[in-house]
């Protein structure tokens, strides 16, 4: 495991003081030593730490699906204590309004001038806790932000830190009174991770954990401590970028994207920014896992987080209980694999 950085140096890069650079060997260790750092407060759930590490790296967005009490909200600020990120929350309700969100402009009696108060989108990590309970309205005021990295007030664009991720969460069984995203906001997410129950034995551990005085609100205490930072997302992010994709393997993630939208199944399928998605997120993976090229496992392995939110059912294949998931397996199942 890569040695913690040192504390003064971690507020140093949230700060935006100059970091030193790292090589993409050293970025590497530090965000695979994430795993063991985030497990020291959550059990089990490596799929989604690897899929919200994958997201930074592609500087993507992610939507969490979970029953409430599976560790969604721990797990974003675990995340956030590893790579001393700042991060915020918002509770997303019915009566929530975009400039609660992105800020606002705010008169100044004592100078008779109006200043920009912002928002809690100005922030690396932004955990929108049941973005679904709100309305559209509101809902789409995250939409510049996580498209353009920016957010416009009164005329004025206000650049966002960087990094910058929204991790959105949905209650996948309570469905009154929500407000479902529509397709153009979800296809602006970059992974749909699921946050399953945990197992028998990691939920003895979890027990275990709380009756050996463990506080899911002190994560100091809890001994997370900062094993990346900023600079060594920006190494990672530009090994990435160099990650090598033949043609076959771009061949093979839009044969994948066109298999859905030709599925019986299905009424919508994969747009082309899905198929840009997966192969981003191949890449990430790719790297992650210690190689300079992308393969087609990589692609299979990143495929049903980046494309299950992107396709949309039939009502009669749902009533026949057929899911998303089951359908792009499928599809991966017949797409013929390059060699």
């Amino acid at each position: 495991m890569s040695a913690p950085i040192p504390e003064a140096a971690a507020t140093a890069a949230v700060a935006g003081t100059p970091v030193v650079p790292v090589n993409s060997d050293s970025a590497r260790a530090s965000l695979e030593a994430l795993r063991s750092e985030i497990a020291k407060a959550v059990v089990g759930q490596d799929p989604a730490v690897t899929g919200l590490v994958v997201a930074l790296l592609c500087r993507g967005h992610v939507l969490l699906e979970g029953v409430p009490g599976v560790a969604k909200t721990l797990l974003v600020r675990a995340l956030a204590a590893s790579l001393a990120l700042d991060t915020k929350r918002v509770q997303f309700t019915p009566d929530l309004m975009p400039s609660d969100v992105t800020g606002s402009l705010v008169y100044d009696a004592r100078t008779a001038e109006f200043s920009f108060q912002p928002g809690p989108v100005f922030t690396n990590l932004l955990l929108a806790d049941e973005i679904n309970r709100t309305p559209p309205k509101t809902q789409s005021s995250l939409l510049e932000a996580m498209e353009e990295r920016q957010v416009t007030v009164d005329g004025s664009p206000r650049p966002l830190p960087d990094p910058f991720l929204v991790a959105a969460t949905q209650n996948p069984v309570e469905y009154e009174g929500t407000y479902p995203l529509p397709e153009a906001q979800l296809d602006r997410f970059l992974l749909k991770l699921t946050v399953p129950l945990p197992s028998r034995e990691d939920e003895i551990n979890v027990l275990t954990r709380h009756a050996d005085g463990f506080n899911p609100r002190d994560l100091k205490a809890a001994g997370i401590q900062p094993v990346a930072g900023p600079a060594e997302l920006e190494a990672a992010r530009t090994a990435v970028a160099k990650t090598s994709v033949s043609p076959e393997i771009a061949a093979y993630v839009v044969d994948i994207c066109r298999a859905t939208r030709e599925s019986p199944s299905l009424t919508l399928g994969a747009s082309p920014r899905g198929a840009t998605a997966l192969l981003s997120t191949a890449r990430a993976w790719a790297w992650l896992t210690g190689r300079d090229y992308v393969t087609p496992d990589d692609v299979k392995a990143l495929a049903l987080p980046t494309l299950r939110h992107r396709i949309q059912l039939r009502p009669e294949a749902e009533m026949e209980g057929v899911t998303a998931d089951s359908v792009i397996t499928t599809v991966l199942a017949h797409v013929p694999v390059p060699r």
